[in-house]
């Protein structure tokens, strides 16, 4: 489908999605954003639904200003993927140890490692800049610095909730390693701080929500906040490299004879700011669960634990702000879910899957989320497809 354009708005919101599918409370959220008078469009994404401030599956364009609650508390979350030469005749008929073996190198839930993870001494992990940026770290929040030792014990794991590590296999048979985490603890301290920094500034105390203070432009606050923005969602993207270089490592172990390949690292955030330009304008483009998707660039638009995932080539859609969504999106809330499924309908929707089968892990049982490949057909002018995946193993929190 195309987009529609709802009305009655101030600034251009278009949806690439049945507006008739999305919940009042999130239509709500669409239009209270649209009054904000630094934003010059909003591009709603086939995965939307209800958020903090702003919805989940939206790209607010602003001008000379950033709201911190739209960015959300996992700054700079986001996936990576990386095909490998293995194929689906090299895997083992019982993946419990795989399983396992991820799960001993790469912590999960509130985990973190005994000893900071070196990556120096990782295959492949392109070391260039780790010191800068942990020495950028002195410039971060006076507030968060008692966290430094965690957050480096942090680095390389997998934190919880919707975050996974997977292997999968697509439609030729290929194996892919998959894996989504973000800024983990450190991104949320960092979030947290500048939100009620923002809440108590004079300009934000007559708007319809209040989840959508911002910071604006040539102030000491937009400049801090911009500074540890960026630091955090470099800490994500280190994070996930070094998660994906823990697993290859535990794939070199477990399949020794096949010599396994790798081919180069598809990476992308979905919960960032990134400085763009639209129509002559330099924007502060937010994407709150959704990806960029310019032309020619990749993307990674999973499913849930049961469902497929899709590795995708932006268009792009200028009308998107070059955007595409970033997951199935949640039909239902979390709490939901776990009223409405049992842990005999977590198995029966992950079956065929190595994973979690508890009530640990209700709250993402597939029928939790909207049908990923309606999700796909919705957006079929912001990306196209490249490869279809199906996860054999996939490792929560």
């Amino acid at each position: 489908m195309s987009y529609v354009e709802i009305p009655g708005t101030e600034v251009p919101v278009r949806m690439w999605a049945d507006p008739a599918s999305v919940d009042a409370g999130a239509m709500q959220q669409l239009r209270n954003v649209a009054t904000l008078p630094w934003v010059k469009g909003l591009a709603v994404m086939p995965d939307v639904h209800y958020g903090r401030g702003a919805t989940v599956g939206s790209v607010i364009a602003m001008h000379g200003a950033v709201c911190p609650a739209a960015v959300g508390v996992d700054i700079g979350c986001g996936m990576s993927a990386v095909r490998t030469s293995l194929t689906a005749n090299d895997l083992p008929g019982d993946l419990s140890r795989l399983r396992s073996k991820i799960e001993q190198a790469i912590p999960v839930g509130r985990g973190m490692h005994g000893d900071p993870v070196d990556p120096g001494r990782m295959h492949g992990f392109a070391a260039a800049g780790w010191d800068d940026f942990w020495g950028r770290f002195e410039g971060v929040a006076e507030a968060v610095k008692f966290n430094h030792g965690r957050a480096v014990k942090q680095m390389g794991t997998l934190g919880r909730g919707n975050h996974f590590v997977e292997l999968c296999t697509d439609m030729s048979g290929s194996v892919w390693l998959m894996l989504h985490s973000g800024s983990r603890n450190i991104g949320k301290e960092l979030a947290e701080h500048h939100m009620a920094i923002a809440h108590n500034l004079p300009h934000n105390q007559g708007l319809v929500d209040r989840d959508l203070a911002v910071f604006v432009a040539d102030t000491p606050q937009m400049a801090a906040y911009r500074n540890d923005l960026y630091w955090a969602q470099e800490y994500a993207q280190y994070n996930r490299a070094i998660m994906m270089g823990l697993l290859k490592g535990v794939v070199r172990k477990e399949f020794k004879k096949a010599k396994v390949a790798f081919e180069p690292e598809i990476s992308c955030h979905h919960n960032y700011v990134s400085e763009e330009r639209y129509d002559g304008l330099d924007l502060l483009v937010t994407r709150k669960g959704a990806i960029r998707a310019g032309s020619g660039e990749y993307g990674i638009i999973p499913g849930s634990m049961g469902a497929g995932s899709y590795i995708v080539k932006g268009l792009g859609n200028e009308k998107a702000f070059n955007s595409a969504s970033h997951g199935a999106g949640r039909r239902m809330s979390r709490s939901e879910a776990k009223r409405r499924f049992s842990v005999r309908d977590l198995a029966d929707q992950t079956r065929g899957v190595e994973c979690r089968k508890d009530s640990g892990v209700l709250d993402e049982a597939p029928g939790a989320y909207k049908p990923i490949e309606k999700v796909i057909d919705q957006q079929r002018d912001l990306v196209e497809v490249v490869a279809k995946l199906k996860q054999v193993v996939c490792v929560k929190g």
